[in-house]
């Protein structure tokens, strides 16, 4: 079964209280890595119209610079990464198109940000379909990146706040479980223009602004 556009919504989950804080749990519980940032510029999720149950959410966070620049050399404090993207097993099955699709149409509509960047992790099997259905464009796979958990089995970056050392990594308790691959995807925001047409007698001037 689909999921019925009509029936959902995407909506901007804000602020650090119990919204925020069951954003945070439903990634933990629904998303492989069992964990997500304690900050995001941007996190959304997916309801049914009306309702404030959540099933699905989608996490955007600001990339390094070094990953920025990749992907808009030139204007990379503009680039935003989708860190996380979950939904429960019981939605329908293209959810999580629909969240993203969403997601992305916030995005654009706040105008903060002109590229996307997102990456596939090989660690569970993704090559990035879901991505390439959604327009995205596939710019190759990355070297294999060491993956970190906790004695939970959360995972835990190396980068997160600095960058930590295998020893430092070692010290907090945390093991490394091996090097994956990962599918890099970018999108770049259209910015959508309109014409307005001033008439002052005899001449027309046009002017295209941003919308």
């Amino acid at each position: 079964m689909k999921l019925r556009a009509a029936d959902y919504e995407v909506r901007p989950i804000e602020g650090r209280g119990a919204p925020w804080q069951a954003a945070r749990a439903f990634i933990a519980e629904h998303h492989y890595s069992g964990g997500c940032s304690r900050t995001a510029v941007y996190v959304h999720g997916l309801f049914r119209r009306g309702e404030c149950e959540l099933l699905g959410v989608a996490m955007w966070l600001p990339p390094t610079k070094a990953a920025a620049r990749t992907v808009n050399r030139y204007n990379w404090r503009k680039v935003i990464s989708l860190s996380r993207l979950a939904v429960r097993s019981d939605v329908p099955s293209n959810a999580a198109t629909f969240l993203m699709a969403r997601s992305i149409r916030l995005i654009r509509q706040d105008a903060r940000f002109v590229s996307l960047v997102t990456y596939a992790d090989e660690f569970r099997g993704h090559t990035g379909k879901i991505y390439l259905g959604a327009n995205w464009t596939f710019v190759g796979i990355m070297d294999g990146t060491p993956r970190w958990e906790d004695a939970s089995g959360r995972q835990v970056s190396n980068r997160s706040t600095i960058s930590k050392t295998k020893a430092q990594m070692e010290a907090l308790g945390c093991r490394m479980v091996g090097r994956f691959k990962k599918h890099k995807y970018v999108m770049h925001l259209k910015i959508q223009r309109k014409s307005i047409v001033l008439a002052n007698d005899n001449w027309l001037l046009w002017f295209a602004i941003a919308v």
